[in-house]
Parts: structure tokens; sequence; C-alpha cells
């Protein structure tokens, strides 16, 4: 069950790496205003997982940790399929980031990724993806 003090975010594009990037930026867009902040760096990941689900999880899990222990928020987002050893999904995650303290914060900065009513699938209308996370 959500809580209130949960963030549920939806998003949609052609492609399940469009879902999650433009996932990440409902994220970001959920506890801050980064209108005002510029460009600090790349961070670039690879992530590997079993289910299109994991993949949506393990990278906004990366966007938690980064903000956790570097202080930096992502202002973009790229998300590339690269080839997974032994089956699954593994995309190279490219983030553009900022330093989380030249961007305005408006609301409560997400601590986890819930597991509940967590989806990512495509279809010929292309794909979406329903998240919540904890505040």
């Amino acid at each position: 069950m959500a809580h209130t003090a949960d963030l549920r975010v939806e998003a949609w594009a052609p492609t399940a790496e469009g879902c999650v990037r433009e996932a990440v930026r409902a994220v970001v867009e959920g506890f801050a205003d980064t209108s005002g902040a510029r460009p600090a760096g790349e961070r670039v990941c690879a992530v590997t997982a079993d289910s299109d689900e994991d993949l949506l999880v393990s990278v906004l899990e990366e966007v938690i940790y980064r903000m956790d222990v570097d202080g930096e928020i992502p202002l973009d987002t790229e998300v590339e399929t690269v080839r997974a050893a032994g089956g699954g999904r593994a995309v190279s995650v490219r983030f553009t980031m900022a330093e989380a303290d030249t961007a305005e914060q408006i609301g409560a900065v997400p601590k986890a990724v819930s597991l509940h009513r967590l989806h990512l699938t495509g279809g010929r209308e292309g794909w979406s993806c329903q998240v919540t996370l904890d505040v």
C-alpha cells in the first residue's frame, strides 16, 4: 500500500530505454527544480538485470545513491542497451549531473525504490512504467 509520503511516478516512451530515461526525469522533477542548476560532470554506469522492472529499479537506485553519497542529481540521462552476458537485460547509463545544492528542493528527496505496484512494459503503443519511491 502506498503511503502519503511516497512519490509515485509514471512515464512512457517509444522504447524501454526512453521510458527509463523519462522515469528518472519524473523522479527528479518530483523533488527538485533544476532550472538554475548547471552541469558539473558525467557519471557512467552499467546496469544488468533479470527483468525490465529490475532494470528500472536498478537505474533509479543509482540516482538515489548518487544523491545520497555524492550530493549530485541528474539533469539528463541517456540509456543505451548493451549485450548482456548470460541473458537478462543490460544497459549503459550516462548521467549529466549537477551538484544537488544548486537545484531548488521542492519536495521530499526519495530514499528507496518500492517494489509494490512496479511495472515496465511494452506494446504496440510503446513502453510505460509506474514506480513508487519512499521519501
